[in-house]
């Protein structure tokens, strides 16, 4: 089985982390967002994986040199403009000659799905598109169906208005393609698959939707990729996606208070400093006494900072006793 994976926004949402570090490649417990995607798309069956880039491939090939990730075999379709999420799919899927069934996902959803299942529900019904459902409890920023018992699509509703919504179920990123959705995306412009071919679909009768109590989460801004990092270290996600909150390579000074937060390698914590609900990435570094929640750091913090809900990309500096509060991540509700 194959797989087209998106993975060719800009990541403006998580800015200035992705100044430095492609989206994808952000680590979710120590482990880049894009490998625990493919990951859970080998469980299922796929052994090819072709990555639709809209540009840089450079820091792919440097992060994955022998083209392969998570057990699958890498090919990269880098668009020569940018097309849209249904003109990357076509462009990927001519581009590496995928002729048969094949399996779609966006690069920043994280998911326990079962592809498998979502294949084999996908041939029952002899679907041309099959998509994976999950609830929220607004789906108005988000695509929603109304489907029949059996799964079968009579609308697709792209970020209904709130109250508007048929249901609380949303298409959650994950999709099986027959190759003949293809032939249904024009070529030379931007398509969007949402707004252009799933309606289509849904004129024809083939495009169902299977939900699932799977977890899902959108890692593409500040709040939630904080929320994936904190998942997998607190094991509410499933087994294989489990992880220790401290990198091995990670360095502690001295009584160090560490709440519910990921340390990765290459980052340093002083003495005495306390970090509580936070992801302090590779390069990080909070000085002696500082005290860190409910932020993402990959920059500096100096000794007796407070620093929180914030978002510090590479360059930021934080100066020693400064207080730093940007508000770029809500604080938690009690």
């Amino acid at each position: 089985m194959r797989a087209v994976v998106l993975v060719g926004g800009f990541g403006t949402r998580l800015r200035p982390l992705t100044n430095s570090v492609p989206k994808p490649l952000l680590p979710v417990g120590h482990v880049p967002i894009i490998e625990r995607l493919i990951a859970n798309l080998v469980r299922g069956g796929v052994t090819d994986v072709t990555l639709a880039i809209g540009f840089k491939p450079e820091p792919f090939l440097a992060a994955f040199p022998d083209g392969r990730c998570a057990g699958a075999t890498l090919t990269y379709a880098v668009e020569p403009e940018p097309l849209d999420t249904a003109g990357a799919i076509r462009f990927a899927a001519i581009h590496t000659g995928i002729d048969s069934t094949f399996v779609v996902a966006n690069g920043d959803v994280l998911t326990d799905l079962d592809i498998a299942a979502l294949v084999a529900f996908h041939r029952s019904r002899k679907a041309e598109v099959t998509m994976h459902l999950t609830p929220v409890q607004d789906p108005s920023a988000f695509g929603v169906v109304d489907r029949d018992e059996n799964g079968l699509v009579s609308r697709f509703i792209e970020k209904p208005p709130p109250g508007a919504a048929p249901s609380n179920l949303i298409n959650a990123g994950t999709y099986v393609f027959e190759r003949s959705v293809i032939d249904r995306i024009p070529d030379g412009r931007k398509v969007s698959v949402e707004r252009e071919i799933f309606p289509a679909v849904v004129a024809d009768r083939g495009l169902w939707a299977l939900p699932t109590q799977d977890y899902w989460i959108d890692a593409g801004q500040p709040d939630l990729y904080l929320q994936a990092n904190l998942d997998v270290i607190s094991r509410r996600r499933a087994a294989p996606n489990w992880a220790d909150g401290v990198a091995p390579d990670a360095v502690l000074g001295d009584d160090v208070m560490l709440t519910d937060s990921v340390v990765a390698r290459g980052a340093v914590v002083g003495d005495g400093a306390s970090v509580a609900r936070s992801v302090l990435l590779d390069g990080a570094f909070v000085g002696a006494g500082a005290t860190v929640s409910n932020s993402v750091v990959m920059g500096r913090i100096g000794a007796g900072a407070l620093v929180t809900n914030c978002v510090l990309g590479a360059d930021a500096v934080i100066e020693d006793g400064e207080s730093r509060c940007d508000e770029r991540i809500p604080a938690p509700s009690t």
